[in-house]
């Protein structure tokens, strides 16, 4: 093993590990502010749920990791390959890093498309962009805001019908256990979804080091990266996460039971069909466009949208932002190395 290949795997755990701090902790959000579990429960859910998501999702369905290996190339110029991939997840972790110092939840997933994407660039222009698979990007942007908010605020409006003359203490006890049940889902498909992207980053370090081939354009993962990769971002989620909670589940809007459930619901819906059909979307933007479409369907001043708008500056910023710190990066390292 040379050392190009020790830190460009120190520097993948390293961003799964941050996905884990700073990214996971969205998925429980709802279910701390609305009271439904406690913080420490939470995490720990989160932690289990997170592992048995990237693990066993895999297992069955591997087409986003597919997605993110072939989303560039960085193939034909040798070490200088290692030196842009190293490069990419720097950027990836110096950028989540920064987000979660100021609270903002912004998309590891978008960060690290931008990372390897600009790295990429560096190495090989726009040649080295394949536009097929970054449609998928654009699509998932759309898919997450659309279902995730439309879903949010129909899901919330059927059930403020439904039970309209249902007691609200009975209606509570049953949107505590739903929630927690959707909180559970939530987080599985969180470790489904962003855990797939990163195992498709750690098997691209395996491929440029000559450690592993690609059979019909694509990675066969092996079961030792789908449980480090796991265990690792779940490792990440239990360090930290309450800083993003209160961020997403508690400044943003302030849900009831009902709406938590909903926003929760609307967003695992949307991850799961977004998996099978090997989209990568952001956790991170489909969850909270969830929660402002429940909040929203109550009335639309509950929404605080002063946090809205710092939530959505920080995600338009994260693909030219993360990308011009990786293409520089890139070009520095590959300058000194």
């Amino acid at each position: 093993m040379n050392i190009a290949l020790i830190v460009t795997i120190v520097l993948v755990m390293a961003v799964v590990f941050v996905n884990g701090w700073t990214d996971a902790p969205n998925a429980i959000a709802t279910a701390v502010s609305t009271r439904v579990l406690r913080p420490n429960i939470a995490i720990y859910i989160a932690v289990v749920m997170n592992f048995l998501g990237a693990l066993v999702m895999t297992m069955f369905n591997a087409q986003v990791a597919e997605t993110i290996s072939n989303i560039v190339s960085f193939e034909g110029a040798g070490n200088a390959s290692q030196i842009a991939l190293a490069a990419s997840l720097f950027a990836i972790v110096t950028w989540a890093v920064a987000a979660w110092w100021f609270g903002i939840p912004t998309s590891e997933s978008h960060a690290l498309i931008a990372g390897l994407t600009g790295a990429a660039m560096a190495l090989g222009g726009l040649g080295a962009v394949n536009a097929g698979e970054w449609w998928k990007v654009i699509i998932g942007l759309v898919v997450s805001t659309v279902f995730g908010l439309g879903g949010g605020y129909i899901i919330t409006k059927i059930i403020i019908l439904i039970f309209q003359y249902v007691n609200r203490i009975t209606a509570n006890k049953i949107f505590t256990f739903g929630q927690a049940i959707s909180a559970m889902a939530m987080a599985f498909l969180h470790g489904a979804q962003d855990g797939q992207k990163f195992m498709g980053v750690f098997m691209l370090t395996l491929y440029y080091n000559g450690l592993v081939g690609k059979t019909g354009g694509g990675f066969t993962i092996p079961i030792w990266v789908m449980v480090l990769c796991s265990v690792t971002m779940g490792v990440g989620t239990s360090v930290g996460g309450m800083r993003i909670i209160k961020s997403v589940g508690m400044d943003m809007v302030k849900l009831e039971k009902y709406q938590g459930f909903s926003a929760d619901l609307s967003a695992a819906i949307t991850l799961f069909f977004s998996s099978l059909f090997g989209i990568p979307v952001s956790t991170t933007h489909t969850k909270t466009t969830a929660i402002m479409g429940a909040g929203a369907a109550k009335r639309l001043s509950s929404v605080d949208w002063s946090v809205v708008r710092d939530m959505v500056l920080a995600w338009v910023l994260t693909f030219p932002g993360c990308g011009l710190i990786a293409y520089f990066m890139a070009k520095l390292f590959m300058a000194i190395f």
